[in-house]
This record gives structure tokens, sequence and C-alpha cells, in this order.
């Protein structure tokens, strides 16, 4: 069964290497976000009904608890997580289950269709090379508007090496949790002989954490519980895309010393506990600096800087960092794929 399992796995990474998914498919994903903001409507509404306090008997005036609205907003952020990633679990093992009865082929196929809608790294490179074509014309409100697209952030007043470092950041994030990540936890299912369930459950914590782990006053506290546990689920993944990139620097000449030792030097700027990992290895490996001033949203926004201003900021960054990438997710395939045979291997002689 594992064989087969990490099959379905190579399958999936090669067609979202080469075609990545169709915009005109239905993606998984939108489901997610759709129950998410109906569930978090429901939770908002048990929150606002169990913190409000009357002050009289007659109940003329109604005012909010402000330490028991926190506190009832994490409760209900804590439950809000639990509950989307039971019904995913429920929905995708149902699926599989029930494809499975049917015949084994169509499990298969079940199983490769969810996977290969789990990865990414088509489309994070796409992202990017709209970015990169838009700048090489000198179209800078196009390019603006490709990287808002990517970010889903304001971006109207950026320069030009602002939208590449904006670009190559976005990049550098997406390389760990949206590009190593699914990869990593598909092999880790695969090793207990499970299907896509595993991962899916991976990428309703990602997808989520991007839609309510914002720390604003409205989701500090209800995203508290997504956002930590995002954190987790990405510590390994993370790391291993920050070694990665140092491997990547040497296969493909770049500086693979500074890699490591900007990452070693820097990962801990970040406010991100894990995405400080791949940007410093990447702004290493390039010898660019990161972070620094930016503008967002018409503000001046201080982030630190992370890797050193040794070669100037060009564009060659966004197709450098893309190369990093698809190195960085080919060994995690390659490197995950061997455990994935061992672990076989071992199963198969101990029992």
């Amino acid at each position: 069964m594992i064989l087969y399992l990490l099959l379905d796995i190579f399958i999936a990474f090669v067609l979202d290497f080469f075609i990545g998914y169709p915009k005109w498919m239905p993606h998984p994903v939108k489901f997610i976000e759709w129950l998410g903001k109906n569930i978090e409507n429901i939770m908002r509404n048990i929150i606002n009904a169990s913190s409000a306090e009357k002050v009289n008997a007659l109940g003329e005036d109604v005012v909010r608890n402000t330490k028991r609205l926190y506190r009832n907003e994490r409760v209900a952020g804590t439950a809000f997580i639990i509950i989307m990633a039971g019904v995913v679990v429920t929905v995708v093992a149902g699926i599989l289950k029930l494809s499975l009865l049917v015949h084994p082929i169509l499990f298969h196929v079940i199983n490769v269709y969810f996977t290969y809608s789990a990865f990414a790294l088509k489309t994070v490179a796409t992202e990017g090379y709209k970015v990169f074509d838009a700048l090489k014309e000198r179209d800078i409100f196009k390019a603006r508007n490709m990287l808002a697209a990517a970010v889903g952030r304001k971006t109207e007043n950026l320069d030009e090496k602002e939208i590449i470092k904006g670009s190559v950041e976005s990049m550098a994030e997406s390389m760990a949790d949206r590009v190593i990540s699914p990869i990593f936890y598909a092999f880790l299912a695969s090793f207990f002989g499970l299907g896509a369930t595993v991962v899916y459950v991976y990428k309703t914590i990602n997808i989520l954490d991007q839609v309510v782990g914002y720390k604003n006053d409205t989701y500090k506290n209800f995203g508290w519980a997504t956002a930590k546990l995002d954190d987790i689920v990405n510590y390994i993944p993370a790391r291993l895309a920050g070694i990665l990139i140092v491997f990547g620097a040497l296969i493909t000449g770049k500086e693979y010393k500074n890699s490591y030792s900007i990452m070693i030097r820097d990962r801990k700027k970040h406010v991100s506990p894990n995405t400080g990992y791949p940007e410093a290895a990447v702004a290493g490996a390039l010898g660019i600096r990161l972070g620094t001033e930016v503008q967002y949203l018409g503000d001046i926004v201080e982030k630190p800087a992370i890797g050193d201003d040794v070669n100037e900021l060009d564009i060659k960054a966004i197709s450098q960092t893309i190369t990093l990438m698809y190195i960085a997710a080919g060994s995690t395939l390659l490197l995950m794929g061997v455990l994935g045979l061992l672990a076989f291997l071992l199963t198969s002689y101990v029992f």
C-alpha cells in the first residue's frame, strides 16, 4: 500500500510541475474558504451573544466586557479550527473510503487529484513570472497588480525595487508553506499508509491562517489558535526549506556558504518563527537585502533587514528565486521518497 501511495505523490508532483492547477477547474480550497467564512459568522454570533452583559434589570443598556470578549474570541477561534479540520477530514477521508470500496484504482485516481490540488509549485512560479514579465516590459502598473494578486495586499505605491523585493519575499514564504509543506505531509501520510487526508488537514490550517491569522483587532484573538497551529505544522518544513535552498544555491553556483550563514544569522529577525528560514536563505544565496522600509496601504512599514546588500536588486532575483524553489521542491520529493521507500522496506522486513 505504501508503494502505491508514494507513486500517487510522484504522479501528483509531475502534474503540478508541468501543468499546475487549471483555473477553470473548481478547487477544493474554494470550498474550505467558503465553509470557513460561514462557520466564522456563526462563531461571531455566538461570541456577540455570550459577551453581552446587561447593566440593569430592565436591560436598557448593553456593554461589552472586554476581558470576557477576548476570552470568548479565543475559545471560539479554537473551536473554529477544530471544526474546520474535522469537517475536511470527514469529507476527504469519506470520499477516499467510498472510492476504495468501489475500486482501488478509483481510490488512487482521487488520491492523486487531492494531492495534486494541494501542491502549488507551478502556481507560485507563475505568480513570480507574471511580475518578472511585467517588469521586463517596464510596466510598473501591471507589475504592481500582479504582485497584489499574489500577496493579497495593496501595492500601488511600490517602486520597481520594492516590487522585486516583495515578489522574492512572497515566493520565499510560499516556498515553505505552499510548496515544501504539502510535499512533506503527503509523504508523512504515506509512511502510515494514509492518503491525501493528512495533506488537506495541513492545507486547511494554512489556508485559514491566511484568512483569520492576522494580528489586527478583528482577528488577533479569534485567529490566535489557527496562527499558532500554522506555526507548529510549518516548523519542520520551513527549516527543511531553508536547508534545501542552501543546497539549491550550491547546485546553481550561487553563494551557498553565504546562504547558510545568513540563514543562521537572520532567521529569527522575521516576525514569523518559520518564514525567516527560507527568506534569509534566499537573501544569502542571491546576495540581496530583504525587509527594511516598504510601503503597504500607503504607509511606510519597517521590516527587519534580512541579508546583506551585496548585489544590486534587479528582476533576475525573481527568476533566480524560482529556480531555487524548483530545486528545493524536487529535493524534498527525492528525500522524502527515499525515506518512504526505506519505511516500506523496513515494515516489509519486520512484518
